[in-house]
């Protein structure tokens, strides 16, 4: 049996233009202007998941899906840092965010550190395995970075060279007990 998974990047919000660690925001209204044109667009999918954040809930209404909230799919917890730009936490903790950045182990912010939030993600993929049919899952840039980390086998250092946008699909077919990344580009692009 050949598992597949379709995960996608929900649309941007104001953290994502602003370079913060993502709260519980909304769309922007230019991401949920974009969706209407997409919706209808993607192939068929068994099940429709998606992340409990406000932003991943309304990608998903906007397309059309009547998407079931997956607790597994949260995004990375950054804990203090939440809703903070990334420059005020490097002018404010410089050393803490240094070592975040450098250092996959670190969680110098009271959260979760990117190897620990790899490996979540990871265990979550290794239950997706088991589902029968095509599931399309919409959640954050970061869930599907630390998917396709895990897709490949890669080591935690290498969810910083992994560039999502906003509305990438992430393409991932599962064989025997691993993930294989078949496809990665712009949801309109993928469909």
């Amino acid at each position: 049996m050949t598992a597949r998974l379709d995960l996608l990047a929900h649309g941007a919000s104001e953290a994502t233009r602003a370079a913060r660690f993502p709260d519980d925001e909304p769309l922007e209204a230019s991401a949920a202007q974009a969706l209407l044109g997409l919706s209808g667009r993607l192939r068929s999918h068994a099940r429709a998941l998606t992340a409990p954040a406000r932003a991943a809930r309304e990608t998903a209404t906007a397309l059309g899906l009547d998407a079931q909230v997956e607790i597994a799919l949260r995004d990375c917890h950054y804990g203090r840092w939440r809703g903070l730009a990334s420059k005020d936490v490097a002018e404010r903790e410089p050393g803490a965010f240094a070592a975040w950045l450098g250092d996959p182990m670190a969680a110098p912010h009271g959260g979760e550190s990117v190897a620990a939030f790899i490996e979540r993600v990871g265990a979550w993929l290794g239950q997706a395995l088991a589902r029968e049919g095509a599931t399309l899952a919409v959640t954050h840039a970061s869930v599907v970075r630390a998917a396709i980390v895990n897709a490949l086998g890669a080591g935690p250092s290498a969810f910083a060279r992994i560039d999502v946008a906003p509305l990438s699909l992430a393409r991932l077919s599962g064989h025997g007990q691993r993930w294989n990344l078949v496809a990665l580009g712009p949801l309109g692009g993928l469909s």
